[in-house]
């Protein structure tokens, strides 16, 4: 009797599931725009809506975090993790569209490297977040080692990318507008590090 006067628990991992799957969505797209330029505007326009979807997913979480009194995890790594897989998706956006505004029509190997470790990457964000319902812990380390590892990945092609870039390409403008896109690029790389580190922060609490 006295349970059904106690406040249910609100189910946010549904949620973060829907919000990883997104981004993985939008990281396959724009792995085929790099692969291939002449599609450029089709594939910005899915990830704009696939980016607009997120939005929605995230304010969906900010509303049961307002109305919601028992979580499952603290209620600032609820906030921490939804806005950063949001910021994942919002620098994919950035990279398509960043693309698409400068008119590139060449595709390069080290954008298309980028966004191939960046859609590895948010295939183990995805596995990781998938094992928070489930409290499958020790998965959820594993996938973090491997989202640290293909960081460092990410941060070598970087580099890599640059060098080339200043020292192959003769044009000073296609250099200022490749550097911009290889930099959210790389910032996507960065921020599924981000969330790996709040999934590990979790861990640690509740483990």
């Amino acid at each position: 009797m006295f349970k059904k006067f106690l406040p249910k628990e609100t189910d946010f991992f549904s949620t973060f599931e829907k919000a990883a799957l997104n981004v993985n969505k939008s990281a396959t797209l724009l792995l085929e725009m790099m692969e291939d330029l002449g599609v450029s505007e089709i594939k910005a326009k899915e990830i704009y809506e696939a980016e607009q979807e997120g939005d929605m997913l995230t304010h969906e979480v900010m509303r049961k975090l307002n109305k919601t009194f028992l979580t499952p995890v603290d209620r600032e790594d609820i906030h921490a993790l939804v806005c950063r897989i949001d910021d994942i998706l919002d620098l994919i956006w950035a990279s398509a569209d960043r693309t698409v505004l400068f008119k590139l029509t060449t595709p390069m190997p080290e954008a298309i490297e980028l966004s191939k470790t960046l859609l590895e990457t948010t295939e183990f964000v995805t596995k990781a977040i998938r094992c928070l319902k489930d409290k499958k812990y020790s998965y959820i380390q594993e996938y973090c080692i491997e989202i640290n590892r293909l960081e460092n990945r990410g941060d070598r092609i970087f580099r890599e990318a640059l060098a080339r870039l200043f020292d192959d390409i003769k044009d000073p403008i296609l250099v200022i507008k490749w550097k911009e896109v290889y930099e959210h690029l790389e910032d996507a790389n960065d921020t599924c590090e981000d969330v790996a580190n709040i999934l590990e922060g979790i861990v640690l609490k509740h483990a």
